[in-house]
């Protein structure tokens, strides 16, 4: 039977950037508050597990001392030289109270659910307030200030020593950059990142030609796809490209960061999945990797992110969810507004709220995205494409046939 943990603490909260920033802490909390109430931990199978944050040398496997100290002086009353130089201070990444150990905590809840795993604790591990992907050696970028799992996976290799292959998967709708960058040129680390394509979307990076370099290269995948791609084209893209360099890598471990704004509502991105593709993803990892560390991610919709998330811990646990969301929850999925920009050019259809709904909602999307033919199908043409090439410049480094 599959063993499962949940790391979590209420300190999640801390990794806060302020009211304004897109990047909401309740949103994890609210995760837990659901996995709770659809009595997923009750299981016998299931565990709670409380991290601690991580110490500077477990921070410096992946970022430079010097970046470390940066985020560090203002919890000790000092002025970091040069914020802007490590990508602190910005709008994306402000200084705020307590930053070094909010993000410390996170950082050391992931090696945590990898320690779990290594040790055959769990057979899967979820951090939900991790997958902070965007951060580099020396320098904050994209809500990002320590890149947890980067630091997991050169804490897995730290542990394990010669001879163990780590893959990395990255759903998010934004390009896994930091950790790609991070072992660009190890062959021992599997680096894949599917994503909305970096010519529409932060940061602008994530080609198929970005393959590694060195020891490393072919081994460092990129599938970039168009917006408006849905569940369909997604799906058909990931089976085809994905998947058989996975299998072909047959890595020790798997290290998923499972971002969820690739959904249809999500404000800050442009795909359109729904809650039963992204967990159609989540299947096809469920069903082949039995040590899995997984992260959390991306999500800027308040209500999304929280369903999504409890049906992936629940594949996790391999346990059935409730079909709709407990009564103790369903207040805050009846009434809450999308918090979308009007000037947010994405095709949405959502149910409205309806104050005297008296059927408790659905953990599950019960709408799709209505999305122009034109946009569906450049967006499929795009994914077609981008398979092609995958299969033409990676697939013959991991002895696969490239067309």
């Amino acid at each position: 039977m599959r063993t499962a943990a949940l790391v979590y603490s209420p300190r999640f909260k801390d990794y806060d950037f302020g009211p304004s920033h897109p990047m909401k802490p309740v949103r994890v909390a609210r995760a837990y508050d659901l996995i709770r109430a659809c009595s997923i931990l009750e299981n016998e199978h299931v565990s709670i597990a409380r991290p601690s944050a991580a110490d500077e040398d477990t921070v410096a496997l992946v970022h430079s001392r010097e970046y470390i100290d940066a985020v560090r002086a203002p919890s000790e009353g000092r002025s970091p030289k040069r914020p802007y130089a490590f990508g602190l201070g910005t709008i994306d990444n402000p200084i705020t109270e307590g930053l070094y150990e909010a993000t410390a905590l996170i950082t050391g809840a992931s090696v945590l659910a990898a320690d779990l795993v290594f040790d055959g604790t769990a057979s899967v591990a979820f951090n939900p307030a991790g997958g902070l992907h965007h951060a580099h050696h020396a320098q904050a970028a994209g809500f990002c200030v320590f890149n947890d799992p980067a630091i997991a996976i050169a804490h897995l290799l730290h542990r394990a020593g010669d001879g163990v292959k780590v893959a990395y998967l990255d759903i998010d709708a934004h390009h896994g950059d930091g950790v790609q960058e991070a072992f660009y040129s190890r062959r021992d680390v599997l680096t894949i990142s599917v994503h909305e394509s970096g010519r529409y979307l932060f940061p602008g990076t994530g080609e198929i030609g970005e393959v590694g370099e060195g020891e490393g290269e072919g081994f460092s995948v990129n599938l970039p796809l168009l917006p408006y791609t849905e569940d369909e084209t997604y799906l058909e893209a990931f089976r085809e490209a994905i998947i058989p360099i996975l299998e072909a890598f047959a890595p020790d471990f798997i290290v998923t960061q499972l971002g969820v704004d690739t959904h249809f509502e999500d404000p800050l991105t442009h795909m359109c999945l729904t809650t039963r593709g992204y967990m159609s993803i989540i299947e096809e990892i469920a069903g082949r990797f039995p040590r899995w560390v997984a992260v959390g991610g991306g999500g800027y919709h308040i209500t999304v992110v929280p369903r999504a998330w409890t049906l992936a811990f629940a594949r996790m646990a391999e346990v059935t969810p409730p079909e709709r969301i407990p009564e103790s929850q369903a207040k805050r999925y009846r009434f809450e507004n999308s918090n979308t920009s009007e000037a947010q050019r994405k095709p949405k259809s959502r149910n409205p709220a309806d104050p005297e709904k008296k059927e408790l909602p659905f953990l599950h999307d019960q709408v799709k995205p209505e999305i122009d033919p034109i946009w569906a199908e450049a967006a499929r043409r795009f994914g077609a494409q981008s398979v092609r090439e995958v299969k033409e410049r990676v697939f013959p480094y991991h002895g696969l046939k490239g067309k």
